[in-house]
């Protein structure tokens, strides 16, 4: 059961900018989220988030890494500016090497796979930013698949989220690249 915490006024809750295009999941973790201390304010884009937190930032942010239009890794690099004590948390369902990378680079603490539960978000928010030589050790090598999602990633990310270019550089068709990118990646 979930840690409960006392109903404080929004004045004294630690404020959180929970930013994910899905509306049932922003709307079950937000209130999850917010039975657990928070201020909660929600985005369905970037740009709305942006919005939000040039009106107050934000202390938290809990971050999606694919929506529609710009991307969350956007998003950490806006909120970091705005406020580098911001302490953000990327979100996704579309999780890889590469773009975990980056989104560290930018300035997130931690990256998240879905599917994940309120408690994970919060300990994961909480957490140091120093690493952890504890964590354990895959004990088998990726499959092809995720070799393969986790390789064009990279590319894609080198590309700076360019499709075609990115196509190119994999001598692939546009299409296949488009097709491939659609498919959640293989859980390992």
């Amino acid at each position: 059961m979930p840690e409960r915490m006392p109903k404080l006024p929004d004045d004294e809750r630690s404020t959180l900018l929970l930013v994910d295009d899905d509306d049932v999941f922003r709307r079950v973790l937000a209130r999850a989220l917010e039975r657990r201390g928070y201020a909660v304010s929600v985005a369905a884009s970037v740009d709305a988030a942006l919005a939000s937190a040039l009106e107050q930032p934000p202390e938290y942010a809990v971050v999606d890494l694919k929506m529609p239009g710009a991307s969350g890794l956007v998003l950490i690099e806006k909120l970091i500016e705005l406020d580098p004590n911001t302490r953000v948390v990327m979100l996704t369902g579309y999780a890889s090497i590469a773009t975990a990378i980056e989104a560290i680079k930018l300035g997130a603490l931690h990256y998240l796979a879905k599917p994940c539960d309120a408690d994970q978000v919060v300990a994961a928010l909480n957490k140091s930013s120093e690493g952890d030589s504890a964590t354990p050790v895959a004990g088998s090598p990726l499959s092809v698949d995720r070799l393969e999602w986790e390789h064009i990633q990279r590319v894609l990310a080198e590309q700076q989220g360019n499709i075609s270019a990115t196509a190119r550089a994999l001598k692939m068709h546009r299409r296949t690249l488009q097709r491939k990118l659609g498919k959640r990646p293989t859980r390992e």
